[in-house]
């Protein structure tokens, strides 16, 4: 993979996508009617922020959890895919480096999984990132 070839500086000037891609990205999606969100179920821990620029069930997890983030990874994959035909890059490197955004925009209470694969909660401190994130 590309990323492990290159330093966190030249990563963030080559890579690095603007703010406004990461928060599209992780914009609230509804997917039920009982009222399950991104933003709600990330706020309850239920689901968290990945390094590889997905999400995952984290605990409590139903059916509606992972319904929910089979339609926003969904959905991220193919914005990855757009933007790394755009740039001419791989789609695990933008997904790598949205991931390391979006933990890095996680509130506390939030989770995240930690560079040790644990996962974490987001307290007032910064989150614990891989060496690689710009």
């Amino acid at each position: 993979m590309l990323i492990k070839n290159i330093s966190g500086a030249k990563l963030a000037r080559k890579f690095l996508l603007p703010l406004a891609v990461t928060a599209m990205i992780a914009a609230p999606v509804a997917v039920s009617a009982q009222g399950l969100t991104y933003k709600s179920a990330k706020s309850a821990g239920v689901i968290g922020e990945k390094p590889d620029g997905y999400l995952e069930v984290v605990s409590s997890g139903n059916a509606e959890a992972r319904k929910l983030v089979n339609s926003v990874n969904i959905k991220r994959k193919a914005k990855y895919t757009e933007l790394a035909a755009q740039k001419g890059v791989t789609v695990q490197d933008i997904a790598f480096t949205t991931g390391c955004n979006l933990i890095a925009q996680t509130s506390p209470g939030e989770k995240y999984l930690a560079p040790n694969g644990q996962w974490k909660t987001r307290d007032g401190s910064p989150p614990q990132r891989d060496a690689r994130c710009p």
